[in-house]
This record gives structure tokens, sequence and C-alpha cells, in this order.
């Protein structure tokens, strides 16, 4: 199992970190150590001291497939869920800075808390409403209707690079509001009205 990311999928949130607009999606990728499960908590590590939180739905691959034709890219999955791409934001500048990969801002462990998913048919995929409360406060509110790549678009482009397997997760990219987290924190994820992810950091 693989964990494929997308960057930079959002306006407000490119505007935020004052990035460049991207002419297709911007792809990075995380172990699979990364994943938390199960509602487990986060233990904040010692190597970063600006760790943010970005919400994003998720995708679940249901076969194998590569140079997958945009139009029938929706055959390859029939769940989606909701997760939290957290980033080591000093880490990722430092990286930046110097014109080297950042894997390391945003693959480390526990860096990618999923929650359960559920069947895509269950949503209306062009107009879906996400959004995270940290603390109780709602942080980020997104609709995937504002995205510049699409589900389709992203499991297409993807598929170019990347063999897709049975398993794999997509994170399709955050909306704005991204913010830190400190120990004590409590962060829950919701897909519309329905919370399906809390994550308590340590």
């Amino acid at each position: 199992m693989k964990i494929i990311a997308i960057g930079r999928n959002y306006t407000a949130h490119i505007a935020e970190l004052n990035n460049e607009r991207p002419s297709s999606p911007v792809i990075f990728m995380k172990p699979d150590t990364a994943v938390l499960r199960n509602n487990a908590p986060f233990y904040y590590p010692d190597f970063s001291k600006d760790i943010h939180f970005e919400v994003e739905i998720l995708l679940k691959i249901n076969k194998e497939g590569k140079y997958i034709d945009e139009k029938f890219a929706h055959k390859y999955y029939d769940e989606i869920g909701i997760g939290i791409d957290f980033t080591a934001r000093d880490l990722q500048s430092k990286c930046k800075e110097k014109g080297l990969p950042w894997e390391i801002a945003k693959g480390f462990n526990g860096s990618a808390p999923i929650s359960q998913f559920l069947p895509k048919s269950n949503f209306d995929l062009q107009n879906l409403d996400f959004s995270l409360n940290q603390n109780g406060q709602q942080k980020q509110k997104g609709n995937t209707s504002l995205m510049l790549y699409t589900f389709d678009q992203i499991i297409a482009y993807v598929s170019q690079f990347f063999t897709l397997k049975k398993g794999d997760i997509i994170f399709t990219g955050t909306p704005a509001g991204v913010g830190p987290i400190v120990v004590g924190d409590k962060l829950e994820a919701y897909i519309e009205e329905e919370k399906l992810l809390e994550v308590e950091i340590k």
C-alpha cells in the first residue's frame, strides 16, 4: 500500500502559503509507516517545532491500473474517507530554501491519520463539504467544487507515472486554514456533518 498526495489543489491554500499555482498536479508520497488508523493519538516528534494540520479528502483505489484515461478513472475507486496530512513546516521550509526534496517534512511516522472509508455513492463528489476542528473550533472548511484538479483528473495524471494498486490511498489536497498543532490539541475531521476522524496530540 502506498500513499500518494496532491499538493496545491485549492487556490486559497496556494495563496496562504505564497506558492505558485501549478500547471499540473503536484505529487508527493508518504510511506505506509505514516498511516495512523482507528483514531490513534499523534505523538509530537522531537525533530520539529512547527507541525501543521492539513485536512484532505481521501480516495481508496479498488483495482490495479496505469495510464488510466480520465473518463474511466471513476471505476478505480468506490470509497472515500478523510485524513490529515501533518506537515513539519520548519523542515519543509529549510528543504525548499536549499532546493532539496521535502519528504522528511511530509512522510514521518504518524503523519497520515486516516478515517474509515465510506461508499462514494453516499455523496455528491463534485460538491462535497469537509472540515477540520481544532479544540472545538473550525479551522478549515473546503468543498470539492473548488479543487483545481478533480478526483478523476488526479487519478488519470498520477497513473501515468505510478501503477495504482488496490488499497492505495490518494490524499487530494487541502483547503485554506492550515495551522500549527500543540501537545494537548484535539483535532476532529468531518465529511459533510459526519465526524469521521479524531486525533489527540500527545
